[in-house]
C-alpha cells in the first residue's frame, strides 16, 4: 500500500502543498514560491520501509500514540525542528497501537521513542519527552556522528 502525502503549509508564502511521504529523489519544495518545505510524514507497518529505511535524507522517526500525553507534549516541537531542518531531516510519524510490527522491531518500550535514521539504520534513539531545547541538541549530535547534515549557522 502507497504512504499517504501529506498537506503542508509554506512558511514563506502560506501556500498549502502536498508532499508526498516518499520521493525518488530531492526534497519537498511548494509549488509557489519554491521555498524548501519540512517534510513530515507518517508511515505505518506496510509503508515504513519505504518512507523510513529508503529515504535519502536522515530521518526523525516519532513513535507515539494518541493517548499519550508526553507524545502530544512532544509533537509540536519535533514539528517545529523538522520546519528548522527542511531540505535536510524528514520527519516520520509512526502511531505504535496501528503499527505494532515497527514498534516491535524498533524496541520500543516506552512512548515517544524518538529514533534518528540514516540510510536504513538507527544511528539514534531517545525515549520520553524533552523540551525542544534538547531535542535540538540530540538531533545535531546525532546527525554530527554520522556526517549528517546539521543545521544551517
Amino acid at each position: 500500500m502507497a504512504a499517504d502525502p501529506t498537506v503542508v503549509v509554506c512558511d514563506n508564502c502560506g501556500t498549502k502543498n502536498r508532499v508526498p511521504a516518499v520521493a525518488v529523489s530531492g526534497t519537498p519544495r511548494c509549488g509557489s514560491c519554491k521555498a524548501t518545505l519540512p517534510w513530515i510524514a507518517d508511515a505505518r507497518d506496510d509503508t515504513y520501509r519505504e518512507v523510513v529505511e529508503r529515504s535519502q535524507l536522515p530521518v526523525l522517526v516519532d513513535l507515539w500514540a494518541p493517548w499519550c500525553g508526553p507524545c502530544r507534549m512532544v509533537s509540536p516541537a519535533l514539528e517545529n525542528l523538522a520546519r528548522e531542518y527542511a531540505g535536510r531531516v524528514k520527519l516520520v510519524k509512526v502511531n505504535v497501537d496501528e503499527s505494532p510490527l515497527v514498534a516491535g522491531r524498533s524496541g520500543v518500550q516506552g512512548i515517544p521513542t524518538l529514533l534518528v535514521v540514516v540510510d536504513g539504520k538507527v544511528v539514534a534513539r531517545q525515549t520520553g519527552a524533552a523540551p525542544e531545547a534538547a531535542l535540538r541538541t540530540w538531533l545535531e549530535t546525532s546527525l554530527s556522528t554520522v556526517g549528517g547534515p546539521t543545521r544551517s549557522p
